[in-house]
């Protein structure tokens, strides 16, 4: 029995996988510099498709809904290249979590919500906008939030198993301290409106957070 098909289908699947991830990194990258430019409601997935230099069909066959192409791009920009890794098992994340002292921790966690805040901004800020008035995209701003919680919690866990927290200093108080004080709408504020330098963001965020929520630690430095 002849196996040429079978060992065609083979040889050609490597290339057709490759071929369908440079397809959907090509959409990606449009829809987010649409999205950005134009806001959710003025992007139009005809657009998306039109720039892409794809079908229109192409692009919901990928995506489904003009909300899960956001989700999408949301994906991509928080995570990177390993967008189909949570942030909880992301290497970046796992560094923090593994380091054995207290304050390089928060200082990671820092200098990881800076490069996160720094190019996801813009698409969390199109999600937030739109939420109000898409069910769905309301649900993603919901998760986004719950998981960006649920991760402040595993750092702040990690410094409770070191004994490392402020006296009296529980879990979910501290988790909720790290949350606030690391939410991107803080980093708005300061980096957007107020013009620091996001490397005075992390440098203030990283003694903050040392103070608020470490044992014997200093009031935070004022950087200017």
């Amino acid at each position: 029995m002849s196996t040429r098909g079978d060992d065609r289908r083979t040889y050609n699947s490597p290339r057709r996988q490759e071929q369908a991830a440079a397809t959907r990194a090509q959409i990606l990258a449009v829809a987010q510099r649409l999205f950005e430019r134009d806001g959710y409601a003025g992007t139009s997935v005809a657009a998306v498709a039109a720039d892409a230099g794809v079908s229109l069909k192409t692009v919901y066959v990928v995506f489904e809904t003009k909300a899960g192409l956001l989700r999408a791009v949301w994906h991509r920009v928080l995570r990177g290249e390993g967008d189909g890794l949570p942030v909880g098992d992301q290497p970046w994340f796992r560094r923090v979590l593994d380091e054995p002292d207290p304050r390089t921790q928060l200082r990671l966690n820092a200098g990881n919500s800076r490069e996160v805040k720094e190019r996801a901004g813009p698409i969390l800020d199109v999600i937030r906008s739109a939420a109000p008035g898409d069910d769905d995209i309301g649900a993603l701003w919901h998760r986004i939030e719950t998981e960006f919680h649920a991760n402040q919690r595993l750092v702040v866990e990690s410094l409770h198993r070191k004994r490392a927290l402020r006296k009296g200093l529980g879990v979910a108080a501290a988790t909720d301290i790290l949350w606030a004080l690391n939410h991107p709408g803080v980093y708005r504020s300061l980096v957007g409106d107020r013009g620091w330098s996001a490397a005075r963001y992390e440098r203030w965020l990283t003694d903050l957070l040392s103070s608020q929520l470490l044992a014997g630690a200093q009031p935070p430095a004022v950087h200017e």
